[in-house]
């Protein structure tokens, strides 16, 4: 009688274990998500007179989120080029560059925190599909932030045409991203 009395000790010791266990291995709350806004814009080449369509179709996903005291940054990229660009992508840009700010969101101008540009822009655009299409995705920017402001993701696009000795364009301005 004692050794099942033993046994069942053991076993209800274990099920307390077993179920404290299960306990301490719960997941968290899942981890804030992104807050994302998605704008266009079209460019016409300026170095292309051909007869083909020379247009690049822009479409740019600006997103922010606020985990853990830190304001996360990030955008991609989409694009629709022109088919006779991919035959001689390389020779469309001198420079591109995708300029990713995280904003502490006030009235008036937002003023910019952080920014950083991030040139693998043009390989990227250089390197499209046989359609002309491709992708580009940004880094992340981490930013403390203070608890008493909400923040955001903005950006712009800058061209460098090549063979047009102009430099960097007007720069192609996206929607930001909602505030977190």
């Amino acid at each position: 009688m004692r050794k099942l009395k033993r046994s069942t000790s053991t076993a209800v010791l274990l099920a307390t274990l077993a179920g404290t266990g299960a306990l301490a291995t719960a997941t968290p709350a899942s981890a804030a998500s992104y807050h994302c806004k998605t704008s266009s814009y079209t460019v016409d080449d300026p170095s292309y007179s051909g007869p083909d369509s020379d247009n690049w179709d822009f479409d740019v996903k600006l997103c922010a989120k606020r985990s853990g005291g830190y304001i996360y940054t990030t955008a991609k990229v989409n694009w629709d080029g022109p088919y006779s660009a991919h035959q001689h992508s390389s020779l469309t840009f001198n420079k591109a560059r995708f300029h990713l700010q995280t904003k502490r969101s006030t009235a008036g101008k937002d003023p910019v925190v952080k920014y950083a540009n991030y040139t693998g822009l043009e390989n990227a655009l250089e390197h499209s599909s046989g359609n002309g299409n491709g992708s580009y995705e940004t880094g992340t920017l981490k930013t403390k932030a203070s608890g008493r402001y909400q923040y955001l993701a903005d950006g712009y696009i800058q061209l460098d045409w090549s063979g047009d000795g102009k430099g960097y364009r007007k720069a192609l301005l996206f929607s930001a991203s909602p505030r977190v």
